[in-house]
């Protein structure tokens, strides 16, 4: 059933997007009325990508910090809005540029990848970047033996398992791709024997043993439009259910553990997108310095 108050603010949005020459990206775990109203929908880079390309003059990003900062790093001369400043990521929080510098020293003459869901300064200090769906891609692109990995540990050792180098992991990690325990996909298993099991690489080593695929959320997305299965237990933020059952209607999608849900990601909502763009709050800008060694080694990934 329609909500008619909300069709009335998704109307709001539609008119002031327009006003504002502005787009709107929503990443794939954001509220069901957040995508609605969304121009694109994607993973964090794919919607940076986009945010450099559209022609609109203000982009509004609805995800968490450090994936506007990347917006802003590709396109530095667009306005890039983020609708709640308080939206960040606790996973991107567990290193800084500062600790990046002194792990670095440790480790002298290795190189460092550092996952996309860092902040700009992390991005600064490392060599190269990566998502969690080209990972393998650019480590193998190293000719280095032994490479710093930061900061996501369980994406490290799913890297570790698809080369032949070795990968020295930070203590850091997703807290929803963490908490999703082995049990928690067995149980589920239990109740839809059937069903096939897609995980993210940011889950733990022994969730993934008991994966039929192992999927970042843009190649989920992709999965879930070609896929036959009609039962699908995920593995990630259960945000992104609302995105696979509206490509693959037929298909039955259950969260593999149902708190799997970022908070961070659920403070971004309709009304605050069209406080957004009502009084364009809040800008997002990363100093020139840092925004500029950071987009080298995004684009050293971009170029692979």
């Amino acid at each position: 059933m329609i909500d008619p108050d909300k069709e009335a603010l998704s109307q709001k949005v539609r008119e002031l997007k327009k006003r504002r020459n502005a787009v709107i990206l929503a990443h794939n775990y954001q509220l069901g009325e957040v995508q609605d109203v969304a121009d694109f929908i994607g993973d964090s880079l794919e919607l940076s990508q986009k945010a450099a390309a559209v022609e609109e003059d203000v982009i509004v990003f609805c995800g968490v910090h450090f994936m506007a900062e990347t917006a802003s790093i590709l396109s530095p001369k667009k306005t890039v809005l983020l609708p709640e400043l308080q939206a960040g990521c606790p996973m991107a929080d567990m290193i800084t540029g500062v600790e990046l510098v002194a792990w670095k020293k440790k480790y002298p003459g290795k190189p460092v990848v550092c996952y996309i869901n860092t902040s700009a300064e992390v991005k600064a200090e490392c060599d190269i970047c990566c998502t969690s769906s080209n990972a393998v891609s650019v480590v193998n692109s190293l000719e280095n033996h032994e490479i710093l990995f930061a900061p996501d540990k369980n994406l490290a050792a799913w890297v570790a398992r698809q080369v032949s180098r070795i990968i020295i992991p930070w203590d850091g990690y997703c807290y929803i791709h963490n908490n999703i325990l082995a049990r928690d996909v067995r149980e589920k298993k239990k109740m839809y024997p059937e069903a096939k099991v897609w995980v993210h690489p940011e889950c733990r080593p022994e969730v993934i043993d008991l994966a039929d695929k192992v999927l970042s959320t843009g190649k989920m997305v992709k999965e879930a439009r070609l896929t036959e299965a009609k039962e699908v237990i995920v593995g990630t933020e259960a945000g992104i259910i609302y995105r696979l059952k509206h490509e693959n209607p037929a298909a039955n999608f259950y969260p593999a553990h149902d708190l799997a849900f970022c908070a961070n990601m659920r403070k971004i909502n309709l009304r605050k997108v069209h406080a957004a763009l009502e009084q364009m709050i809040y800008r997002v800008q990363v100093p020139p310095e840092i925004s500029r060694r950071a987009r080298g080694a995004i684009e050293k990934m971009v170029k692979l």
